[in-house]
């Protein structure tokens, strides 16, 4: 099985989001609004579908992270979430919550060794 796909998104904290969204937005033309922006881009092995890579700042307050004490989190892209997550239990992997699900995907959060809270993402229509 297919774990990881890609990185679906970087996420990091921040004194002031709006204030670097807008940093980004001036110097280096992300196109960002208050969710930060998606950089849109073609899946390799069929170029019909589009993929996106979310990048987001959060306020340095934001318990998103939580339990990791850590100043950001990816986001990994992955083929069969229920499946993966299943593999993880076996292999006595933290696993932080219940899979969630939006029209956008399915999402669930583990803890890597390093305290480092992962969000794992099945994007919808995959």
């Amino acid at each position: 099985m297919k774990k990881v796909t890609g990185i679906g998104g970087v996420f990091f904290k921040c004194k002031d989001p709006n204030a670097t969204n807008e940093w980004y937005k001036k110097n280096l033309g992300f196109d960002t609004t208050q969710y930060g922006t998606s950089f849109e881009w073609l899946q390799a092995d069929d170029s019909a579908k589009k993929g996106v890579t979310q990048w987001n700042p959060f306020a340095e307050t934001t318990k998103y992270f939580e339990p990791s004490t850590k100043e950001f989190m990816i986001n990994y892209r992955v083929d069969n979430l229920e499946a993966l997550v299943e593999e993880l239990k076996k292999e006595n992997v933290t696993i932080v919550d219940d899979i969630a699900t939006y029209d956008y995907g399915k999402f669930v959060h583990i803890m890597d060794p390093e305290g480092n809270k992962i969000e794992l993402w099945e994007p919808a229509g995959e």
